[in-house]
């Protein structure tokens, strides 16, 4: 049986209406990157951080799922050997898509964090600055978001399955983010078939044996044609 392993980045979202997380004027809905999804920013302006998520949470509830997202959930359905998932996306457009089992290894935008005591909860469409912890009533609530600086979620799950896999696929990822810009060459190494699909060539696109570019809604369903045929 084959495993394989997904990779999705802002790309695969872009046509349900969400944008993108860095634009080339490298701010993110009018906002500097440095302000909103660091640990500083939230520092500095937590406010300014917490309404920005608020609305990216209220953006992303009004999207709906794309061809994209509901191929990969037949194919997660339909696939005989391992399959795992990982989004740098904190959408929820794949599980509303279908897909049960989804990694979100930069976190997600319906969760909230506790900064003292690392509990989580169903984040609030909106969250204020101070709200109280559940768990250990401390007003410290932030977005469970991995920002810039911080380390990714079960980073020790996805390197296992990219050294077991004999497929993985990168869809609409920039390349430009680290860790996951350095797992085709990981997988590769373990000795998987890598590819791309996105719009346009990533920043390590030299690294993947296979790509096809296009817009994500044609690219994902016809590759998952054709695993599902084979």
């Amino acid at each position: 049986m084959t495993n394989i392993v997904i990779l999705t980045g802002a790309g695969i979202s872009a046509e349900s209406g969400i944008s993108t997380f860095r634009a080339e004027d490298g701010l993110w809905a009018n906002h500097r990157v440095e302000d909103v999804a660091t640990p500083e920013g939230f520092g500095r302006d937590p406010q300014l951080v917490v309404n920005f998520y608020n609305e990216r949470r209220a953006q992303a509830a009004d999207a709906g799922p794309n061809l994209a997202h509901t191929a990969l959930a037949q194919l997660e359905a339909a696939h005989k050997g391992d399959l795992l998932l990982v989004t740098q996306n904190v959408d929820d457009l794949h599980e509303r898509g279908g897909s049960s089992h989804v990694l979100h290894m930069h976190g997600a935008l319906n969760s909230a964090m506790c900064a003292s005591c690392q509990h989580r909860w169903p984040a609030p469409m909106k969250m204020a600055v101070g709200d109280p912890c559940p768990s250990c009533a401390t007003p410290m609530a932030r977005p469970d978001i991995v920002w810039f600086g911080e380390m990714p979620y079960q980073m020790d799950r996805i390197e296992q399955a990219l050294e077991q896999a004999d497929i993985f696929v990168a869809i609409g990822t920039s390349g430009n983010v680290y860790p996951a810009a350095g797992f085709v060459q990981m997988a590769a190494h373990y000795g998987a078939h890598t590819i791309e699909l996105n719009l346009e060539p990533s920043a390590v696109v030299s690294q993947f044996a296979e790509t096809r570019f296009g817009n994500a809604t044609q690219t994902v369903p016809m590759w998952v044609n054709e695993v599902l045929e084979d």
